[in-house]
């Protein structure tokens, strides 16, 4: 049968940022798509209902945990599901870790809330594990180490489930037989004795790392010579900080020592817990639960009672802890997630690529080509046959030819500049990962890598597609006017010379006036026609220009965008789809107590508040 709710999902996720199975896993590589997947699955209509497995959907997490606790489970479970192709590491296996024990806790008793009772070699903490079970449970003594195996201290029924999770093996559970069945505070408590964290055995320091990672809360006793030591802070209080709503810190032994000096102790426990970043209790904030107690003489153990009984009895222990796990997880993945401005492609910047691409096909000197060509080929249809004759003669004295084209550097710029186009990739590339993360960063440029392989072909097959613009220019309705006009000057000319010589050898009667005016009018008029026609073609030519130079231009902006922007910008989607889930996952957490004050009339040394110290 399937497994629901948080089990399956987050079962998923734990795998895939493991990196686990090819299969099952693989099916949810991106959790938008693999979401929408099984939204069209199960819209098809008249489909034959049949066994939906974990692989087919991703189940909705959260299970019995509600509220925001929920909502940021299911949005680091989509969190991790579009990251595993974008970030790597051991943040991300912890984000799936923390997925998974969800799942294995919402499985769990409710009921229940499972303390961890840890400490160093010659605390105390197997005594203090006596003195609150009321019977001597857990074996104390001078030989080091005592307790070599986690112990369980059950004081209701339905706890197996989660002894079991913890290994706890059942020769090492039990009941307590003096009033534990009538202490009805303490209902629903499950706690649990561990070997010393400082225990010269290996074997016994990894069962305390095993089981502190997977209980609601914990108890920390410290000894007057040991409370100070190193390897506490730094391995497990300082690591921990986050956990300090579900933290108690107990002072133990303190009847070795005075009134005065078990304050010094314990204002400096105080302090140290402080610089580690761990949250005091106190003045009404949220925090860890700091307590002197001693476990021989029964000081402060009354009190202890009473606080773990009403920290039990609120039962919001499991979210409590499962939200500082989300927390770590959440700091873990912040320098995935968190860029330093805003991220994206603006309007410049596209348009900046665009201007590139352009230069880089020459849209530009094509556009100005098309225009010359387009005047020289205007002026050449109506300018006088004495005058084309002429720039003949200079273009053959000066190039070696006759092709009007070779005037033209659309020749220079036919194939595409694959250095401008290759330029213009990396720095749209670099515009849209700046303030990017670095996962994310990277993977904007490779969308631009991939996408500029084949730009510079794909652009030089756009041109040869587009063809020269300069190579047959359109031929307005004016000029056939314009070149009748010009062969009626030329033959005025022509007509006015034939009449000059023919009153030369007689054949005509003389009268130079009338064919010296028919020959100037003709020599006058030709410029002028050339002239007119050359002011006439002027807009034209650059309305001709411009055209061909947007075309190129629209031309190569498209291929850039289907091969370079896009691609990108469905990168920045993406980074900007998981930002929000993880803005979700850090989400904000409501301020409450762990537990309240004590009684009214208990000694202040023993409580969870102490005035003067700073609150965090």
């Amino acid at each position: 049968m399937r497994e629901s709710g948080i089990g399956a999902g987050a079962g998923a996720a734990g795998r895939g940022a493991r990196g686990g199975d090819g299969g099952g896993v693989g099916s949810w590589d991106d959790g938008l798509i693999a979401r929408r997947a099984s939204e069209k699955v199960a819209a098809v209509p008249g489909s034959e209902p049949r066994e939906v497995s974990e692989e087919d959907v991703l189940p909705a997490l959260g299970g019995n945990f509600g509220g925001p606790l929920r909502s940021r489970l299911d949005a680091l479970h989509e969190l991790v599901g579009l990251s595993r192709t974008r970030v790597e590491g051991e943040a991300l296996a912890e984000a799936g870790r923390v997925l998974d024990e969800a799942a294995a806790r919402q499985r769990l008793s409710s009921r229940h809330t499972v303390i961890a009772l840890a400490g160093a070699t010659g605390s105390g903490k197997s005594t203090l594990f006596n003195a609150l079970a009321g019977v001597p449970v857990s074996e104390t003594g001078l030989r080091r180490p005592t307790t070599s195996a986690p112990i369980a201290l059950s004081w209701s029924e339905g706890a197996a489930g989660l002894l079991d999770r913890l290994a706890v093996p059942s020769r090492l559970r039990r009941r307590p037989l003096a009033g534990g069945a009538a202490d009805a505070d303490l209902q629903g408590l499950v706690l649990v004795d561990l070997p010393d964290h400082d225990s010269a055995v290996t074997a016994h320091r990894d069962q305390v790392d095993r089981v502190l990672g997977l209980v609601d809360a914990v108890i920390w006793v410290v000894d007057p010579e040991k409370y100070a030591d190193a390897a506490l802070h730094e391995r497990y209080l300082r690591p921990l900080a986050g956990h300090a709503e579900v933290t108690f810190v107990v002072l133990n032994q303190i009847d070795r020592l005075g009134t005065e000096a078990a304050d010094l102790v314990l204002d400096d426990l105080r302090r140290l817990l402080d610089e580690d970043g761990v949250a005091l209790g106190e003045h009404g904030e949220p925090g860890a639960t700091v307590l002197a107690v001693s476990a021989l003489s029964g000081e402060g153990v009354p009190e202890l009672r009473e606080l773990i009984g009403r920290f039990v009895q609120d039962r919001t222990a499991p979210e409590r802890r499962l939200a500082a796990d989300i927390d770590a997880a959440a700091h873990r993945l912040r320098p995935s997630y968190l860029a330093d401005g805003r991220a994206g492609l603006d309007e410049r910047a596209r348009g900046d690529f665009t201007d590139r691409l352009a230069l880089a096909v020459g849209a530009q000197a094509a556009g100005e080509a098309a225009e010359r060509v387009w005047r020289r080929g205007a002026i050449r249809a109506c300018g006088t046959p004495w005058l084309r004759l002429y720039r003949w003669y200079e273009r053959l004295r000066f190039h070696g030819s006759t092709d009007p084209r070779l005037d033209s550097p659309a020749a220079e710029n036919e194939l595409t500049a694959r250095q401008r186009v290759e330029q213009a990739v990396r720095i749209v590339a670099d515009e849209a990962s700046r303030g990017l993360p670095t996962p994310w960063a990277q993977a904007v440029r490779e969308a631009a890598a991939r996408g500029a392989e084949g730009l510079p072909e794909a652009l030089d097959e756009l041109t040869a597609g587009l063809g020269d613009p300069a190579a047959r220019p359109p031929r307005p309705g004016w000029w056939p006017a314009a070149v009748l006009a010009q062969a009626v000057m030329t033959l005025l000319q022509i007509f006015g010379a034939l009449w000059l010589v023919g009153q030369i050898v007689g054949v005509v009667q003389p009268g130079i006036i009338p064919p010296v005016l028919v020959m100037l009018g003709g020599i006058v008029g030709g410029p002028l026609v050339e002239w007119a026609c050359e002011g006439a073609v002027k807009g034209p030519a650059r309305r001709y220009g411009q055209e061909a130079e947007r075309r190129l231009r629209e031309a190569a902006a498209a291929c850039g965008r289907a091969r370079v922007l896009d691609p990108v910008a469905a990168e920045l989607m993406r980074y900007r789809e998981v930002r929000e889930q993880y803005a979700t996952v850090v989400g904000t957490r409501p301020s409450a107590r762990v537990v309240g004050g004590l009684r009214s009339g208990a000694s202040s040394r023993f409580g969870a508040t102490r005035t003067g110290v700073r609150g965090r």
